[in-house]
């Protein structure tokens, strides 16, 4: 076989399509060894190459025709039982998936054609000569889902739940309310662990950042956020609602006999070789507890600042920053903007063996090697005041503070910067020169804050179109309305199998990025209003999170309609 004489390693393939360098596979090699993870995965996270660029290489280099799902070259012939010749757990261990048989050969797509002894105990398995395709792993996994049916479990479960009859959600009285051995029992029944489980399972195949769960008066609602935006799955049978809910809560060990009070609990669950981490709170409605898990895939956080969606001048603008040995930066911007991602992939970058890093969090989202995290703990009396008080007795380098929330803290944090440290936190202001009128309406005098602050950094997630089916379009006049592009052509969302037909896949973040300049600090320290703040740092060349939106309309990453909704570019002119 053509393949078996091929010993060239992915990495020498990149390097000789001019994709990589060879010090970034250095590098590259240098995070495998730590995490354990296959060269291409660690290329992906680094933001070193695409996905599609490992494979559509693979495709050159070995003379193999490259398949993509959005194309539906991922289909396999429903008629040739290939499910009987490649059993479904050999199909996902190796990421693979048969598509047609011909006499004695067997057409295959591979996300690693490169694993030549797979390749041979596949070819023992089926006595088949195998055909290679290359196609993305990706892909591959959502046509396994399609091929050997396990989308389809969920769906069969759901409709399962309804086969005791349909039973509207009504408030039950306390003292008609099931008693905690009755709800133990039903949470353990085999149907609704089964169906939480699938809930779960699917939520992780379909990427999903948070899943709302929530009762209604004669329905369940249950939701997936999905790149921002919440979709309604087909919900199982309202009677199962106390359920699937005591279900959820005993995962999480969190009280199921308590249904009046908002609880706060966390699980972990193992799944296609990745750890989730699943934090769930619950609230108690009129018609029964509304239960959210947030979902945390570790794996699939961005740890290097330069794939976060900087520009090259922000970018570089926002390391000169953290490079410093001490000072204040603060990141703002609304929940779930991504914020600690940034603040992460900072931390990353700049620890080094000679540094002494902690943070205080609330929650501690991911863990990284190297630095002292540390879970705020409020009724026990660690706050994130108390908490910062400890660390400068702990001789930091660097300090990470979750939020402030409060005077003491903000006050802490630039005593801390003042005082020969580097600290890194958020705040909820809408733009990056509103954190300065903040920390003013705290109670932070401002001759404090001119010598103390950095840099103030905004931000937002803009959905990225799918890069399988966007389409290219002139915009009209009328589309336009005021807002000025420097391309003629720009991209819309369009909707394929890749994408769920929703034209978007993944997000990325835009920037306002806002350095301490000698004007600005002086402006600061004479008390000028947020009008005049803003004046000033537009005219020192900060680029605003709308103007940042418009360079990833015309870099094609994202969509006009996109940038407009997140900026409200109406607002800020």
């Amino acid at each position: 076989m053509a393949l078996r004489k091929s010993r060239l390693k992915l990495g020498e393939l990149l390097i000789k399509q001019g994709l990589i360098t060879e010090e970034q596979l250095q590098k590259a090699i240098q995070v495998q060894k730590r995490e354990g993870k296959r060269i291409g995965e660690v290329l992906i996270k680094l933001g070193l190459i695409t996905e599609k660029d490992i494979v559509v290489t693979l495709g050159k280099q070995l003379n193999i025709p490259y398949a993509s799902l959005a194309k539906g070259l991922l289909e396999p012939d429903p008629n040739q039982e290939l499910d009987k010749l490649v059993p479904q757990n050999f199909a996902r261990r190796y990421c693979l998936i048969p598509l047609s048989r011909n006499l004695n050969a067997l057409t295959v797509a591979f996300a690693d054609p490169l694993d030549v002894l797979m390749m041979d105990n596949l070819k023992k398995m089926t006595g088949c000569d195998i055909n290679p395709i290359v196609a993305s792993e990706s892909d591959i996994i959502q046509a396994i889902d399609r091929f050997y049916g396990e989308k389809d479990l969920l769906k069969e479960a759901i409709s399962e739940s309804y086969e005791a009859g349909e039973v509207e959600i009504e408030e039950i009285p306390e003292e008609e309310a099931l008693s905690l051995n009755t709800l133990i029992a039903k949470a353990e029944e085999a149907p609704v662990i089964k169906l939480v489980d699938l809930i779960l399972r699917q939520a992780i195949k379909d990427r999903a950042s948070d899943i709302h769960i929530e009762p209604f008066k004669d329905r369940v609602s249950v939701r997936y956020r999905i790149d921002g935006v919440l979709y309604e799955i087909p919900p199982p049978a309202g009677h199962l609602l106390l359920a699937i809910v005591s279900r959820i809560k005993i995962l999480a060990k969190m009280d199921i006999a308590e249904k009046r009070l908002p609880q706060d609990g966390a699980f972990i669950v193992k799944a296609e070789n990745r750890i989730i981490d699943f934090r769930v709170s619950t609230i108690p409605t009129v018609r029964g507890e509304k239960v959210v898990l947030r979902i945390l895939d570790k794996s699939q956080v961005p740890l290097d600042l330069s794939q976060l969606g900087f520009e090259a001048k922000d970018l570089e603008s926002y390391r000169k920053a953290v490079s410093s040995p001490w000072g204040l930066i603060f990141l703002t911007g609304p929940t779930g903007c991504g914020k600690s991602t940034t603040l992460y992939a900072t931390l990353n970058e700049i620890k080094t063996p000679h540094k002494n890093l902690v943070s205080i969090e609330d929650p501690v989202e991911y863990r990284l090697e190297g630095i002292n995290q540390v879970q705020v703990k409020a009724d026990i009396g660690l706050t994130f005041a108390n908490g910062l008080r400890a660390f400068l007795r702990q001789d930091p380098n660097i300090i990470m503070v979750g939020e402030v929330r409060d005077l003491e803290t903000a006050q802490i944090c630039l005593r801390a910067a003042l005082t020969g440290h580097l600290v890194l936190s958020t705040l909820h202001t809408n733009d990056a020169p509103t954190a300065i009128s903040r920390l003013i309406d705290l109670g932070i005098s401002p001759y404090l804050i001119s010598p103390s602050l950095l840099l103030v950094g905004a931000q937002r997630l803009v959905r990225k179109l799918c890069p399988e089916c966007k389409e290219a379009y002139e915009p009209t006049g009328e589309m336009l309305g005021k807002v000025k592009l420097a391309a003629e052509l720009i991209y819309r969302p369009k909707g394929c199998d890749y994408c769920n037909r929703t034209g978007y896949r993944g997000r990325s973040a835009i920037y306002e990025i806002l350095p301490m300049s000698e004007r600005l600090s002086q402006a600061i320290a004479q008390g000028a209003t947020y009008q005049q703040l803003k004046e000033i740092s537009l005219e020192t060349g900060m680029k605003t999170l709308y103007q940042n939106g418009l360079k990833k309309v015309e870099q094609g990453i994202t969509s006009l309609e996109e940038v407009l909704s997140v900026t409200m570019a109406g607002i800020e002119g």
